[in-house]
């Protein structure tokens, strides 16, 4: 009988008082949690709350100070990553540990024995056991492929299907959406749900709450290397789990909305791309507008084209006051750029931020790329102190956290790369702000930071856009939500009195 559906049967895994101390600073405080056979249990908190190093802790990277770990009940020391793995414990991190130039197959057995006979790889035994796996999880892939050809989800699935191969009891899955489109995600859940079905233990690690209240069973809350919170998802509304991981209430993480807005700053009208058709709105001086909608929906490429990052087959983009001195309206014609845009005060903060957004290099690199020539003597010279000075400010303005300016970027957690980013795109000082996403796979407290830097700006008079796939945060934050569906805009809501449900019947074409 599967141990999953025996009620006395201990936890696949708990851990008892479990303690980390680096130096004088304990990012770990005596924390409890448990996960039982065939169970979904999220682990919740801001960045710095502790989660990553229970993680470490459970795959091996690092030892605890203080505590017990125990699997079905026995008492257990876990010494290395290799450790963890035979004891059944599988991490997929953010960064999948996918081998490029090896397939499918090979990816999903490295590092085993197995399909061997006296040393001798058998190709065929080894495919098969791959395809099996993979079947097991209703997925069907190419296990001759190249790994790094695939998917996003391709590549989660033959990591999952690795972790299987190692009779996985637990698996840890950390943010484990964030590079997966909705439809893929949706994959991955009904994966999942074979998993739970199969009575193996899931620690599932995620910012985005609304796939938390979707997929898991119970919730633990970490804040300050302390457990907070816990419980059943069924008792709790996302409310409920902001506030316990904030340690404030939900009202305070969005800033107040101005009442009153400036003139008209950008109209775009019969805007058309490769998904969007004939989209058309106005944004005034210190009006925060959302766009909502489904992927696929058209919602970025609207800015996009705004921001001449891409090509616009018609329509047209006005923008009022491009001349300091003149109020008078520009018509933004011909072959539109992104460096005709940031001229024209418009700025774009991508979506994607590892790939557009930073290079891998130190934070003061990356804060100063948008403004070098500010930092020259006769647009030629470098100098360095006020690059230095410029960087820090910027750095200390957002509150990034790190060790320092000259820290590589991508050592960050995702919620100070993204203050980054918006530090090297705010630099220019746009008047109108895109945004594409700006709070996806960041923290609670950093997702009301950045509301309230959007906010300020629009408090200084520049018109801000907002693409966000969190209806709650686009009602929250947004005075205006502009609704797409199949390409075209179907309706435009005020967010003070419209609710989740409106926008969301709204993004699936249907009127209520």
């Amino acid at each position: 009988m599967c141990p999953a559906l025996l009620p006395t049967a201990p936890p696949v895994v708990a851990v008892e008082g479990l303690t980390k101390r680096y130096g004088g600073v304990t990012v770990l405080d005596h924390v409890d949690l448990s996960v039982r056979w065939g169970e979904v249990r999220a682990l919740l908190g801001e960045n710095g709350a502790g989660k990553s190093t229970l993680i470490k802790i459970l795959s091996g990277v690092v030892r605890s100070d203080g505590g017990t770990v125990t699997l079905n009940g026995s008492d257990v020391e876990i010494h290395s990553a290799h450790g963890a793995q035979d004891l059944g414990i599988a991490t997929l991190h953010q960064e999948l540990a996918i081998v490029p130039g090896l397939s499918v197959a090979e990816n999903i057995f490295l590092g085993q024995r197995k399909a061997q006979t006296f040393g001798v790889v058998r190709w065929g035994a080894l495919r098969r056991g791959a395809e099996l796996l993979l079947d097991s999880l209703g997925q069907s892939l190419d296990v001759r492929q190249d790994a790094a050809l695939l998917s996003p989800v391709g590549k989660t699935m033959t990591a999952i299907a690795r972790a299987l191969s190692r009779d996985a009891k637990v698996l840890i899955l950390d943010e484990p959406t964030a590079a997966l489109t909705d439809q893929e995600t949706a994959q991955l859940f009904a994966v999942m749900s074979r998993l739970k079905d199969r009575g193996v233990a899931i620690i599932y690690v995620s910012h985005r709450l609304e796939e938390v209240v979707q997929v898991c069973d119970t919730y633990t809350v970490l804040r300050n290397g302390q457990k907070v919170g816990e419980g059943d998802i069924a008792d709790v509304t996302i409310p409920d789990l902001i506030t316990t991981m904030a340690g404030r209430p939900v009202s305070t993480i969005f800033p107040e909305r101005e009442g009153t807005h400036g003139g008209v700053l950008l109209r775009a009208a019969g805007l058309t791309g490769r998904r969007c058709r004939d989209v058309s709105f106005e944004l005034r001086e210190g009006e925060v507008l959302g766009i909502a909608g489904l992927a696929g929906s058209g919602r970025s490429e609207v800015v996009r084209l705004l921001a001449g990052a891409q090509h616009r087959r018609s329509g047209t983009i006005e923008v009022q006051g491009v001349d300091a001195a003149s109020r008078a309206p520009a018509l933004i014609a011909g072959r539109h750029t992104i460096g005709r845009a940031q001229r024209r005060g418009i700025t774009l903060v991508p979506q994607e931020r590892r790939t557009d957004g930073l290079v891998p290099d130190t934070i003061e690199r990356n804060i100063n790329l948008t403004t070098l020539g500010r930092h020259t003597l006769g647009r030629v010279v470098m100098v360095p102190r006020r690059a230095r000075e410029h960087a820090q400010q910027r750095h200390t303005d957002l509150a990034v956290r790190s060790r320092g300016i000259g820290q590589p970027v991508l050592r960050l957690s995702g919620g100070n790369q993204q203050k980054v980013v918006l530090a090297k795109f705010l630099a220019l000082s746009p008047r109108i702000l895109l945004l594409d996403e700006p709070t996806r796979g960041v923290d609670v407290g950093t997702k009301s930071e950045i509301y309230h830097l959007v906010r300020e700006r629009a408090a200084q008079g520049a018109g801000v856009v907002v693409v966000s796939s969190e209806l709650p945060e686009l009602l929250g934050l947004c005075d205006r939500v502009l609704v797409m569906h199949e390409g075209r805009a179907v309706g435009t809501f005020d967010a003070a009195t419209t609710t989740e449900d409106e926008l969301l019947h709204a993004c699936y074409g249907r009127t209520r």
